[in-house]
């Protein structure tokens, strides 16, 4: 820290209790001074020699008051004024970083000009300042820090712009320039360069971070912190990531609680005005901050109740980098009163607002993927949003009072997300379901239609085969794609199966087969017993040995191949020919609700489809 003396006589200044300062001397005093509550007993002359301010006091005094005067606004105070009297007596004085600007304020207010004596005190402060404070990194942010207390004095001797712009220049300043004097944030040098402070093996200093100021900055208020970090942005030399990994590391560490949760027992005004701030802040940049940290932010916004303008604001930020968000960061707590444990609403607007921009978007931009996700086409980003979103719902899932409206309004935002897979959605109908064993069939059908069973793996399928909480119509869908998965994997080419058949193969459309098997019989809605699903099981068991065997085919003749397809048929017409003699009663040859993309068979192509029509002819 840099300090500079004045003076060279001792110091006689003395107490006599807590409110009265003298100096010891021959001479008998001739002048009190009141500061606040402390009285000054002391000699004009020294005084009056360097003030132009006391001196008018003194000669606005009367009979009456004799030779004492009352300074009741001086800045610094008593502290401050001891200072400009020692300095007037020619006592050591020492300034520093701490009480420099209350000196500087103090003389001012005195009027200790150049104009009253040549090396008066407000000089000498100056050079002191610009010649060794502002030049100095930790000083020049200590200096800025005693500034609040001295306002509107420190401001209009323009004493915290010098500050602003001396820490914003060597924020600025390209990092090999930087010397280590500038910073005292060791410890995270050295964890960042394996625990070592000495020199590498090249023999140059080690590497500075472009974040090296990051944390040194934090012990400002908010209020002077804003005002820092808007210079920086005004220098223009500053990237975005670094003024983000700024804001970081500022809300962690003036936040309580900030990385777990808000703590319940803050000031929720000062808060409030803290969170608003670095929303407002935040770079414009896409990308410079996390996901995880605005999540954060946004939480800690809803708790503190801050102003719809920067929900608003970082609910936009989010949506544009949802998928890059992580599921324990969306489970944002619901507000007081709601019945539910998290705040869905909160999600889907926010997967609303995904999708908004996406549309305005296209193509998607994934810039912020980058070489993470190499195996993803152009649109990457909703694949992840969709699994993201599939997991939370299996997370919330579990929350007793969860309507079924807001799970099922949350599953069909994403519905039109095309991914490879539907196994996270499924386990989190299975969850919800088993949590919520009381609704009714049209209810547990409504939710079963967001997942596509052609999508669901071969592990998902075999649980979905013995799950008794299922409707009988969506074990029936996954044994039936499992059957055509099957044949198709055994015959390596799908040019023999019938047209409606592979139009229900994965791949084959790109429409949902939520509605493959829209019956209206109320068998197709009800629950299966476990004698249906026992002997599904089997006849699935069936399917896969016939599969199996299917393997060997080159090592069988001809009427070996003709008699294992054949058998395959009869299994397959054996567990569905509800299906199809349902569909016989009505007239329907084939289904006409598989997808909204694949519409109705005409009868010509039902007249040339042998398969089908022996499989018809079987039920």
């Amino acid at each position: 820290m840099k300090f500079m003396k004045l003076g060279s006589k001792p110091d006689s200044f003395q107490t006599d209790g807590g409110y009265i300062r003298f100096v010891a001397s021959e001479l008998a005093t001739d002048m009190v001074v009141n500061v606040g509550d402390v009285k000054f007993y002391l000699h004009k002359f020294p005084l009056l020699s360097k003030s132009a301010r006391l001196q008018k006091l003194v000669a606005a005094t009367n009979d009456a008051n004799g030779d004492e005067i009352h300074i009741q606004d001086i800045p610094g105070g008593p502290a401050a004024f001891e200072v400009c009297a020692k300095f007037c007596y020619g006592m050591t004085v020492t300034l520093n970083a701490y009480n420099v600007v209350a000196a500087r304020c103090a003389a001012e207010y005195l009027e200790m000009y150049e104009t009253i004596e040549k090396g008066n005190l407000i000089y000498k402060i100056d050079v002191f300042l610009n010649s060794s404070i502002f030049r100095s990194w930790k000083d020049s942010i200590i200096v800025l820090q005693t500034t609040k207390s001295l306002l509107p004095w420190s401001e209009e001797l323009k004493v915290v712009s010098h500050c602003l712009d001396s820490i914003a220049s060597k924020a600025s300043i390209d990092t090999s320039k930087v010397e280590w004097s500038y910073t005292y944030n060791w410890k995270k040098i050295a964890s960042e360069n394996g625990n070592s402070l000495q020199w590498n093996d090249a023999r140059k200093p080690q590497m500075v971070p472009k974040d090296w100021w990051v944390e040194d900055l934090c012990e400002l208020p908010i209020d002077l912190y804003k005002r820092v970090i808007v210079t920086i942005k005004t220098k223009g030399r500053v990237s975005g990531d670094v003024i983000g990994e700024a804001l970081n590391a500022y809300t962690l560490r003036r936040l309580p609680g900030f990385s777990k949760g808000v703590n319940q027992n803050i000031d929720f005004v000062k808060y409030r005005s803290l969170v608003e701030t670095i929303v407002w802040l935040l770079p414009t940049e896409k990308g410079v901050v996390s996901c995880s940290f605005l999540l954060r932010l946004l939480r800690a916004a809803i708790f503190l109740d801050c102003g719809e303008t920067e929900r608003n604001e970082l609910m936009r930020r989010i949506a544009q980098q949802l998928p890059e968000a992580k599921m324990n960061d969306l489970l944002i707590r619901a507000p007081p009163g709601e019945a539910t444990v998290y705040d869905v609403d909160m999600v889907q607007n926010l997967v609303e607002e995904f999708v908004t921009h996406s549309s305005r978007t296209e193509p998607v931009d994934n810039e912020f993927l980058g070489s993470r996700s190499p195996k993803f086409g152009p649109d990457a980003s909703k694949v992840l949003v969709a699994k993201l979103i599939d997991c939370y719902l299996a997370e919330i899932a579990r929350d007793p009072n969860l309507h079924l409206s807001k799970f099922v309004n949350l599953g069909e935002t994403i519905a039109s997300f095309s991914r490879p897979s539907h196994d996270g959605l499924y386990r989190a109908i299975d969850m919800y379901l088993k949590e919520h064993p009381g609704i009714s069939k049209s209810e547990r059908k409504r939710i079963c239609k967001l997942m596509d069973c052609r999508k669901l793996s071969a592990e998902a399928c075999m649980h979905a085969v013995q799950n008794e909480r299922l409707p009988l119509r969506v074990v029936v869908q996954v044994l039936f794609f499992e059957q055509v998965r099957a044949t198709a994997s055994a015959e390596n080419s799908t040019s023999d199966l019938p047209g409606s058949i592979r139009a229900l193969l994965p791949g084959g459309s790109h429409g949902s087969s939520r509605s493959t098997t829209t019956n209206t019989e109320e068998d197709w809605d009800s629950v299966p017993t476990a004698d249906d699903i026992k002997a599904l099981k089997g006849e699935l068991a069936t399917l896969r040995l016939g599969s199996n065997d299917s393997g060997n085919e080159a090592a069988k003749s001809d009427v070996e191949k003709v008699a294992a397809s054949r058998m395959k048929g009869l299994v397959m017409s054996k567990i569905f020919s509800k299906l199809w003699s349902s569909k016989e009663r009505h007239g329907e040859i084939s289904s006409s609700d598989t997808s909204d993309s694949h519409g109705s068979v005409n009868a010509e192509e039902t007249k040339s489809t042998p398969s089908r029509s022996r499989r018809h002819s079987l039920s």
